[in-house]
């Protein structure tokens, strides 16, 4: 009874301990997750989750998103998620975004998660006209969002019209021209197919390359008083408020956090990220090396499936050959038959022809023989004799004929035979001609600027040293400077594109965004005054771009 009794009571007490939970939903660019949260959490705890979850390093850059009565907030991470002013509706849903941007895409974003959900919200917000993007440019990060969905470019697959269904453009330029989707389709793929051998990360981070340079890329907007009121006269800075109290609070916070990152920047990485970019790199080493197997294992099936139709097309030639080898033998055995059936007849007919004129000799011997006692008779006879002189000369003249003609068809019947010999050697050579080549495929050496690594089986082992990673960072300096070379043919292909759709702009349609534009290009001879100014900053020294900041 007692053990009973306590047994109840540890159950109870057991009981009472469980926490007590709430389902929250979080929305990420391209995935919907649901987390049973404690009541006592605090924004961290949620956060630190769903980062574990995605596998995500980099969280300096993201943030819960909540909306409040049309305005957005961000979750406080020192707060708990109950205490703030969300539905209590569960589940309790967030959006999981990226709050501050990278000034340098390619140098700040290390893993591939935090680069590929940076390309899907910056896509969107272009398509969704959040970012400001020029015509030519959209056309040029469509082409790239396509390479990285599809791959590379294959016109037998990628047929007219398999970006129909796609959004690839902002609604404001496709309304600005009078192009169809065919024509934007064509112009996109014109580009597509130039991005061949460019892996889905490689895309990605082309496009942020070309975005992070638009205008009002990474850039919030806000209403504001025009009751702008200057601090100080003497420095160019303003005191400005909005309408609404968490308006206010959350332009602070966004101040605040976008300073913490400039100041990361210019600080030296912490242990955490150098091992995060030493371990990016391998992983780029890696997936470099992959790729070049890849490629060589798919040229080795290419020349393979080439020899194999070429081998099945001989085969296929060989076969009929050798049909109208053997249609041939039959055709000449058919002949051979008849010619010899038609010689023997005409042999036969020469021979009757030749009895049928000696008979009528002999008739034509014994008429001249006979006595003729009237002249009516002489003449009778006179006339059987030259009938009969008429019909031997021209029995004898047929039998020439027929003679001359089983000649002829004696000599096409040896030339028949002769065509059946050669029939049945041509058949022969075919039959004993062997079908397959021998192949020794040698596979091709790696260069010798690649790390060497070991395939045993299905399985990979990289031996990775330092002058290999010397040499890929010489690699990575390399690229970044045919990048810089190929930048000047880019914005010659983005400025013919221009004057090509600039015949078929619409200019009512233009809005304000797209006028303010062209002034802007106008006057800044092309480049946004944003990417001077971040070239400027990037140029100055450490402590330089600090004060710079500051003055700002």
């Amino acid at each position: 009874m007692a053990g009973a009794i306590a047994s109840r009571m540890s159950f109870s007490s057991l009981k009472r301990k469980q926490p007590k939970t709430f389902t929250v939903r979080i929305v990420t660019m391209d995935a919907e997750m649901e987390f049973n949260c404690e009541m006592k959490w605090k924004g961290k705890d949620l956060f630190d989750l769903v980062c574990r979850t995605l596998g995500l390093r980099e969280t300096w850059f993201f943030g819960l998103q909540y909306t409040i009565k049309d305005t957005v907030a961000w979750l406080k991470m020192d707060k708990k998620v109950l205490d703030h002013d969300v539905s209590k509706e569960e589940p309790v849903t967030f959006q999981f975004l990226a709050k501050f941007y990278p000034e340098n895409a390619e140098e700040e974003l290390v893993q591939e998660i935090t680069q590929h959900l940076f390309f899907l919200q910056v896509k969107k917000q272009i398509l969704d006209e959040k970012i400001y993007c020029p015509p030519e440019a959209s056309v040029l990060l469509a082409s790239y969002a396509v390479q990285a969905k599809y791959g590379d470019y294959d016109p037998s697959v990628h047929k007219r019209g398999f970006l129909a269904q796609e959004e690839l453009l902002p609604k404001r330029v496709i309304n600005l021209y009078q192009m169809t989707p065919e024509m934007w389709e064509e112009r996109i793929t014109a580009w597509y197919a130039e991005h061949r051998g460019r892996a889905r990360d490689e895309a990605e981070m082309e496009y942020l390359k070309i975005a992070q340079d638009l205008e009002m890329y990474g850039v919030n907007y806000f209403a504001i008083r025009f009751t702008i009121k200057p601090l100080d006269k003497k420095i160019d800075v303003f005191k400005f408020n909005s309408s609404k109290l968490r308006v206010n609070k959350l332009i602070l916070q966004l101040c605040i956090g976008n300073h913490d990152l400039f100041m990361r920047r210019r600080k030296a990485d912490s242990l955490e990220v150098q091992q995060m970019k030493a371990q990016a790199r391998e992983e780029k080493a890696r997936k470099q090396m992959e790729r070049q197997r890849l490629a060589r294992e798919k040229q080795m099936r290419e020349e393979a499936e080439r020899t194999r139709d070429e081998l099945e097309r001989r085969l296929l030639q060989m076969k009929e050959e050798a049909t109208m080898a053997n249609e041939a033998l039959m055709r000449s055995e058919e002949t051979a038959d008849l010619l010899a059936e038609k010689a023997q007849i005409t042999e036969e007919e020469a021979k009757l022809l030749a009895q049928k004129a000696a008979e009528a000799e002999q008739e034509m011997q014994r008429i001249k023989a006979t006595a003729i006692r009237t002249e009516e008779e002489k003449r009778l006879m006179e006339q059987k004799v030259l009938e009969a002189e008429m019909l031997a000369l021209k029995m004898a003249e047929e039998s020439e004929r027929r003679a001359k003609e089983a000649d002829q068809l004696k000599q096409d019947l040896q030339e028949a035979r002769e065509a059946e010999r050669r029939a049945k050697q041509k058949l022969l050579e075919i039959a004993t001609k062997p079908m397959y080549p021998p192949m020794n495929p040698i596979p091709a050496p790696l260069p010798p600027d690649i790390p060497s690594f070991n395939l045993i089986g299905d399985s990979l082992s990289f031996d990775f040293k330092d002058t290999d990673m010397k040499r890929l960072s010489m690699e990575i300096e390399k690229e970044k400077v045919e990048y810089m070379e190929k930048s000047k043919h880019l914005q010659e292909q983005l400025n013919e594109l221009k004057t090509e759709i600039e015949a078929l702009k619409l200019k009512e349609r233009e809005t304000a965004l797209d006028i303010l534009h062209n002034e802007n290009s106008d006057r800044s001879g092309g480049s946004s005054s944003k990417h001077n100014t971040i070239k400027k900053l990037t140029l100055q020294s450490a402590k330089s771009r600090v004060a710079f900041f500051e003055e700002l």
